[in-house]
């Protein structure tokens, strides 16, 4: 067997360990919030002076978003990034960030003038959930099924905001809570690993791929009003970006050079099909209003001109190993244990093989939160996510 077969098959075995493994031995978590409280102390506080002004960020999702949900279940290192180099950038240490700093969200809370938002299962002063929680957990996805046991599902992450919104209403009463929870912002990334699944796994789909994206759409559709029946009515979504593009798929492929089609065309039709029911709730939900992220778009941008956006290198990941640091060995504390370390992650767009830099996710971010109408230049809408925040 050639050496190249040899790191194809870690590589498939690495990305499928990453997503379903159990840990079989207990990682000290480290705080996700040992940076930011001081500095948001004040703006923390200013909120308190006119109720009518407090606002409340919830997240919901998979990987990027995850601010360290999975440093506290029980699930291999592979869903895990609670070790060095993650977290170097910004933190200067592992938060449980899938990258070398903040993500979108962190930015969002930033931006909104709010702490930046704990993960839902870190322990402590209850206080620190009174401005939002974070729900997202690294191989999440809308159908329950995937990567079912290791990781936080979708209606997992559901129960959980309920159970803050209890806590809402024994803090502030029943009529200052539902004021604060319809103030609040719900920001969801969810879907990509329904769809990286069948590949990451080795096994086909059982139905078809348009089946497939329509479940995932039901399921998300059902999310969607169970948080608007409980009072939420301003969302935020980011659509799936390029799959089959990431340094982890592409180095699935024989040549290991082209993008991996199947897993690019069911973002693809996952992304209309998004779009399409988030309108159709516009027009039939009463109060309902979002703001829609084309990540996929703005992806595909940056890696076909990534100089434009003051980027070096556009396909190869920072962290990693093999072809276009695809292996999923960043750390060294996974199966694969060689990584190669890039020497300015800003330089990148990907931080490994499956996740972005902070870089690539603060102008992301940027575009969330001022961006204008959808165009061919313009990717967010029909409200960027400052227009939500400023809607009573």
């Amino acid at each position: 067997m050639t050496e190249s077969t040899l790191m194809e098959k870690a590589t498939r075995r690495t990305i499928s360990f990453s997503f379903s493994s159990f840990f079989i031995f207990f990682v000290l978590p480290i705080s996700s919030n040992l940076v930011f409280l001081a500095g948001n102390a004040a703006a923390k506080i200013s909120h308190d002076g006119d109720n009518n002004k407090v606002t409340a960020l919830f997240i919901f999702g998979d990987s990027f978003l995850d601010a360290g949900n999975n440093n506290y279940i029980n699930t291999s290192t592979l869903d895990q990034a609670n070790f060095p180099p993650y977290g170097q950038t910004f933190f200067g240490l592992p938060t449980g960030r899938f990258s070398d700093g903040r993500l979108i969200s962190d930015f969002i809370a930033e931006y909104a003038n709010l702490p930046l938002i704990p993960p839902f299962l870190e322990p402590g002063d209850s206080q620190k959930k009174l401005y939002g929680v974070n729900f997202a957990s690294a191989g999440a996805g809308a159908l329950v099924e995937t990567f079912q046991g290791s990781v936080i599902s979708l209606r997992t992450q559901l129960e959980n905001y309920k159970k803050v919104e209890k806590l809402w209403r024994r803090k502030f009463g029943k009529e200052e809570s539902k004021k604060r929870i319809s103030r609040a912002v719900y920001l969801i990334g969810i879907g990509s690993n329904d769809y990286l699944s069948p590949f990451l796994t080795n096994q086909s789909l059982s139905i078809s791929m348009s089946q497939h994206v329509d479940i995932v759409i039901g399921n998300l559709t059902t999310f969607v009003h169970e948080i608007y029946k409980v009072g939420g009515r301003k969302f935020g979504f980011l659509n799936v970006p390029d799959l089959g593009c990431f340094p982890a798929l592409r180095v699935l492929q024989p040549n290991k050079e082209s993008c991996l089609r199947e897993a690019s065309r069911l973002a693809e039709m996952h992304n209309k099909a998004l779009s399409s029911l988030l309108f159709k709730m516009q027009r039939q939900v009463k109060g309902f209003k979002f703001s829609l992220f084309d990540m996929n778009k703005s992806l595909r941008l940056r890696m076909h001109h990534p100089s434009k956006f003051g980027f070096k290198e556009g396909e190869e990941a920072c962290c990693g190993t093999g072809k276009w640091r695809g292996v999923f060995s960043c750390g060294g504390k996974r199966i694969v244990k060689e990584y190669k370390l890039c020497e300015n992650p800003n330089d990148y767009i990907f931080w490994d093989s499956l996740h972005l830099t902070q870089n690539t996710y603060k102008q992301f971010a940027k575009l969330i939160w001022n961006g204008g109408h959808m165009s061919d230049s313009l990717v967010v809408g029909p409200y960027n996510i400052n227009k939500l925040f400023q809607i009573p």
